[in-house]
């Protein structure tokens, strides 16, 4: 027991994007425009894995907050980390969305709904509180310059999104009329909320990277976080417009509908620049040494978000270029699966992953301790060209 409590001292908020990424993988591939025979077992196991490593990060991030505060205090107070405790909310929110997407094929459909249920209320409440506390710390506790922007800003903003985005496949579950209805306008707040949030926020991280030059070597692949935002709510844009006919009288289901295909096409086509401009930088990192950290579960998420959304478009839509799309982004994904998940468990295994900041990368300066999840300076500085 004293070697486990010993090993959660540096376990950060950010293990939970290991939990999102593997979740996503899973819901992706249930809801592929182009099914794959035989895959759905595989879609769920994965589900089934997400769940097991969210129950097993709960147990540890406990121990951490109990036997560590001081810990976690420090992390709740750094620039760098704080942002991160987006990440479980969202964790909450992808587990509970794949039971019904996937997981009700193992689990039952009663015992999906009641899940869902229960994960969507305590995700979206942490998730509120994130997106209240941490842009308040920022405000009043750390010491921020317009140099500091980074993309784990947009944590803490875009998990509302995920509510929002996953909300409404709980609607036909629910009693008809005000109880559907009040579920799909809250899901309809949270868009607004996150939305909005991320609207002034992500200029200031675009600024940022076009005036200050790439990021450390270690943090690029934080640039893929900019896509959550983006395939998050065009999946929710399509989702709202799914469950809207017999929810909402027509003339708002039938706005939802042309407005989910309004608003997600472009979303979509910034989403393409901005990945072609995030893997190029990537590359850029990769000819450089740039070696793992756990930011490479950035890949992740994020693609998983653009594959929904993608799948969304395809369904209203009935164009095969989105459906196309789908297929593509998540053999992409797949790739950036296997490439975080398995040095993952390979540094689990080996123990370094969990070391300190020290024995996690003596050679690599600040920038690849912070990637570990154990920041000791604002997130974001100038890297040579």
């Amino acid at each position: 027991m004293g070697d486990m409590i010993r090993a959660v001292r540096h376990l950060g908020p950010n293990w939970y994007a290991s939990v999102m990424g593997t979740a996503v993988v899973g819901t992706a591939g249930a809801g592929l425009p182009l099914p794959l025979p035989g895959l759905r077992g595989l879609w769920a196991g994965l589900w089934a894995l997400s769940l097991l490593m969210l129950v097993s990060l709960l147990a540890a991030r406990a121990l951490h907050w109990r036997h560590h505060g001081d810990q976690a205090r420090r992390h709740l107070l750094d620039p760098a980390v704080a942002p991160f405790y987006g990440c479980l909310s969202m964790a909450l929110l992808a587990v509970g969305g794949g039971a019904l997407a996937v997981g009700r094929d193992w689990i039952g459909l009663p015992a999906a709904v009641a899940l869902d249920a229960v994960l969507f209320t305590a995700g979206t409440a942490t998730g509120l509180v994130v997106a209240v506390v941490v842009p308040y710390l920022m405000v009043v506790r750390h010491r921020l310059s317009p140099g500091d922007a980074a993309p784990a800003w947009l944590l803490p903003l875009v998990a509302p999104m995920v509510s929002a985005a996953l909300g409404p496949q709980l609607i036909p579950h629910l009693p008809a009329g005000a109880a559907r209805q009040t579920m799909l306008a809250l899901c309809l707040a949270l868009f607004g909320l996150s939305l909005l949030a991320v609207l002034v926020t992500l200029p200031t991280v675009f600024a940022r990277l076009l005036t200050g030059g790439p990021p450390p070597l270690a943090l690029t692949p934080t640039l893929f976080l900019v896509l959550g935002p983006l395939g998050q709510s065009t999946t929710a844009a399509g989702n709202f417009a799914a469950v809207a006919p017999g929810t909402v009288p027509d003339p708002y289901a039938r706005a939802l509908e042309v407005v989910s295909v309004l608003y997600g096409v472009p979303v979509t086509g910034f989403a393409l620049l901005w990945l072609a401009l995030a893997a190029a930088l990537v590359v850029r990192a990769a000819r450089r040494g740039m070696g793992f950290a756990m930011t490479w579960w950035a890949f992740t998420f994020p693609v998983g978000t653009c594959v929904t959304g993608a799948s969304a478009l395809g369904g209203r839509t009935g164009l095969a270029v989105f459906d196309a799309l789908a297929v593509a982004l998540f053999a992409l994904l797949l790739v950036a699966w296997a490439a975080a998940a398995l040095p993952t468990a390979r540094g689990l295994l080996r123990g370094h992953l969990l070391a300190g900041p020290a024995a996690a990368a003596p050679d690599a300066g600040p920038a690849a301790a912070r990637a570990h999840g154990q920041a000791q300076a604002p997130a974001y500085t100038p890297a040579p060209a």
